[in-house]
């Protein structure tokens, strides 16, 4: 039965595409195909400058897509388009940073004994299958598309059902690049079927995830049974931490831009913000100020002057009201926000009932030294206070932070790494010795400086910890986890010489090599 895919905008409900969806035949369709294409050599035996200019011309096809792309991942994720505008025209560096890899790659010579000659090459693995979420459609698809690509290996995408739009452009544009039909493939499906037969397929030889914990656990244990290789980007629960000798301004900046870009629906959030007691007062009432300010100018994700739009979905909502509530009712102070939107907004008259919107939201959970219950319990373990609301440990995948104090930098350290996540953190001060200090510190696989959310195509990006994922994003790293080495090994000695030291079966005592 053919079955199709709703694709709805969150900030009006409306639908705005239907697609269709993969069956377990057509990803085993599509998965053969790659892997016909992979093996008859057009792509993956190909030279590496021709894969370089195919990576070329797609930056630049991308480019002149734009703004249709833009609109459409305002309309699929309901993500303010300023932010769009900022995110999309970004991507072209990917394509570009890994073309220009390629171009400059290069063979190690290894200093194998005798008279042989040995050398190292990075070859493409076969199939490769990615399966990416729904806040950075394009984004995300393209961090992984393009090492994956340039290494020689055959793709196929499987996007989020809830923003497959704009990935099915990737196809055609990568097409006219140069890209041989089949060796790029995207089919939109729900995860428990169409993901679950594209990652279990045994002719898939790497698996490529970004979503949450309990996905990513689930779908390596398929991998793993196939010893597949694999990738995933996974949860977080980032901390920002500022210091008592931060520039409050600025630290509050970041703190909104790192909590509430995209709604806070990203996996580096900044949704933990830890503040020194000496200006937790000054904080406090300049991040609120700041939600009020972005509160206030909320509107259709498609006015260029709203500051935030909606969650994803009903069910995202939902969640986000779950742990907000338990947050509130085990004592948390209500700073700012706090519940889901309604009436119109001043701004463009946008009708909040209508979409999942939710404001820019702020909690006081306290402070160390001051703890309260039941926020806060006694640590068997080491005597010392811990938190225990849910909203502390939990991903609420939306705008929501929660406000701890400190007095120490032992203090500040121990509740950042309160986490069995170890993605993204953040720290503010005007001290370089400090934030050299307590940087490294921090259990995180990227962690920020006077900055948030900073990333590039040669930055790696990944978790330090399993719930956070397995391996990382960008730069070279990203492209050798798409690749095996294949060792070469030539025998330049003169035929009498080999004849002499290769017969290992000849008659009589002497020496023979080994290696």
């Amino acid at each position: 039965m053919n079955i199709r895919l709703l694709v709805h905008d969150p900030a009006t409900g409306d639908r705005i595409a239907e697609v269709h969806t993969a069956s377990e035949a057509d990803i085993a369709q599509a998965v053969e195909a790659a892997h016909r294409r992979f093996c008859d050599g057009d792509w993956s035996r190909s030279p590496r400058q021709h894969r370089a200019d195919v990576l070329d011309r797609a930056a630049a096809l991308l480019g002149r897509h734009l703004n249709h792309l833009i609109t459409l991942e305002v309309r699929q994720t309901g993500r303010a388009v300023r932010e769009m505008r900022a995110q999309v025209p970004t991507l072209v560096r990917w394509f570009r940073y890994y073309a220009a890899l390629l171009r400059t790659e290069t063979r190690a010579v290894l200093p194998t004994a005798g008279a042989l000659h040995n050398w190292a090459d990075r070859v493409p693995l076969g199939v490769v299958a990615l399966v990416t979420p729904f806040n950075h459609p394009l984004l995300i698809a393209v961090k992984k598309l393009a090492p994956a690509l340039a290494a020689g290996n055959s793709v196929v995408l499987k996007p989020s059902e809830q923003t497959p739009v704009t990935s099915l452009l990737l196809g055609p544009i990568l097409a006219e690049a140069g890209v041989p039909e089949g060796v790029f493939s995207v089919l939109p499906g729900l995860g428990a079927t169409a993901g679950r037969a594209l990652v279990g397929h045994e002719l898939v030889r790497k698996v490529d995830v970004t979503g949450g914990t309990a996905a990513g656990r689930a779908i390596g244990a398929v991998v793993g049974g196939n010893l597949a290789r694999y990738t995933a980007e996974l949860g977080g629960k980032a901390p920002l931490i500022v210091l008592e000798k931060a520039s409050v301004d600025a630290a509050v900046n970041g703190i909104a831009f790192g909590a509430f870009i995209a709604s806070g629906q990203t996996c580096v959030a900044a949704t933990r913000i830890l503040v020194h007691n000496s200006v937790i007062d000054e904080v406090r009432r300049k991040i609120k100020a700041k939600a009020e300010s972005i509160q206030e100018r909320m509107g259709s994700p498609a006015n260029p002057e709203s500051t935030m739009g909606p969650v994803i979905s009903s069910k995202q909502l939902h969640n986000i009201e779950s742990l907000v509530g338990d947050a509130l009712a085990d004592g948390a102070d209500l700073v700012h926000g706090g519940e889901r939107m309604s009436g119109t907004s001043p701004l463009d008259g946008t009708d909040f009932s209508k979409g999942h919107f939710y404001p820019p939201t702020i909690l006081d959970l306290g402070s160390i030294a001051h703890p309260r219950a039941p926020i806060w319990e006694e640590d068997t373990s080491n005597g010392g206070p811990v938190i225990a609301t849910r909203l502390w440990r939990e991903e609420a995948f939306g705008p929501v932070v929660v406000l701890v104090g400190f007095d120490t930098e032992a203090q500040a350290v121990a509740l950042a790494n309160d986490t069995p996540y170890g993605l993204g953190a953040a720290l503010w001060t005007t001290e370089l010795s400090q934030a050299f200090r307590v940087s490294e510190q921090i259990r995180a696989g990227i962690v920020w400086v006077n900055t948030h959310h900073r990333n590039d195509p040669s930055s790696p990006w990944g978790g330090l910890t399993a719930a956070s994922g397995v391996g990382s994003e960008n730069g070279v790293e990203a492209y050798h986890a798409y690749t095996m080495t294949r060792s070469t090994i030539i025998n330049y000695a003169s035929t009498e010489e080999s004849i002499a030291q290769g017969d290992w079966f000849r008659v009589g005592a002497g020496q023979v090599r080994y290696g």
